[in-house]
């Protein structure tokens, strides 16, 4: 348990270090003829601290790596993953405009790093990648050593929402490390998480550049509070039966010799 907090402290030491020495530089560069604006700062920023993460994370071994589980042919397990996380996107949606509304610490940056393209190597790309080897790779391996399977699972989630900082984000990020930790446990592998994880934020990027407001409800998307509602019901005819085929299909390497 000790070694995963320390494994969190870790990786929110990295983004706070990074990026306050970014931050230090840019100030350093606006004082010449040369402004850097808060979107770029972020984005390069967000950049640096996460690749620094990998780097570390994966050479101090807190993340042991292996090809094991590609070596399987998982194709199907990779496919009904990508469809759970497009049937997702809308269920989940549509519980968090209904629950109490929880305050968006970073709304506005949000907004302005979706509207960037190069913030999709942030958002899409890296986030994905990083996040799933620090919090499942190194945090969720150590919790399932010391822990009852969902036990480690619940305290793993639980570990990578209160890392959002953002409240607006938290329920969101539980209920998704819930599952992006059952992908965890049941494989030992981190990729199944890190397609989920691509795909979810790779389709929130493509909507909030379709409709530019960072307030955008489903009810604006679908036209009525109906339709909304008969799209997060179809959605749900996709990801019953995506999850019921991981649980049937996911299994660790060393149990398919």
């Amino acid at each position: 348990m000790k070694k995963a907090i320390l494994y969190v402290l870790l990786f929110v030491a990295i983004q706070v270090v990074v990026m306050s020495v970014v931050e230090g530089v840019c100030l350093l560069i606006g004082s010449t003829a040369v402004v850097v604006d808060k979107t770029t700062q972020m984005i390069i920023g967000l950049s640096a601290a996460n690749v620094l993460a990998l780097v570390v994370f994966l050479w101090k071994r807190m993340t042991p790596l292996s090809p094991s589980w590609l070596l399987t042919r998982p194709w199907s397990v990779l496919l009904w993953t990508a469809l759970a996380s497009i049937g997702m996107a809308i269920p989940f949606t549509w519980l968090q405009e209904h629950l109490p509304e929880l305050p968006n610490l970073i709304e506005m940056e949000m907004g302005n790093l979706m509207a960037n393209y190069w913030g999709y190597v942030v958002v899409g790309l890296l986030a994905p990648l990083v996040e799933e080897v620090v919090f499942r790779g190194a945090v969720l391996r150590v919790l399932l050593e010391k822990l009852t399977p969902w036990k480690a699972i619940a305290v793993s989630a639980l570990l990578f929402s209160l890392v959002h900082g953002n409240p607006a984000q938290m329920p969101y990020a539980f209920i998704g490390g819930l599952l992006l930790g059952w992908m965890y446990w049941r494989t030992g592998s981190i990729i199944p998480g890190m397609v989920y994880h691509w795909v979810n934020n790779s389709a929130a990027y493509i909507v909030s550049n379709m409709y530019q407001q960072a307030d955008v409800k489903l009810v604006d998307i679908f036209g009525s509070e109906q339709h909304a509602l008969m799209a997060a019901g179809f959605s749900l005819m996709i990801v019953i039966p995506a999850l019921w085929q991981l649980y049937l299909q996911m299994k660790r390497a060393d149990s398919q010799n």
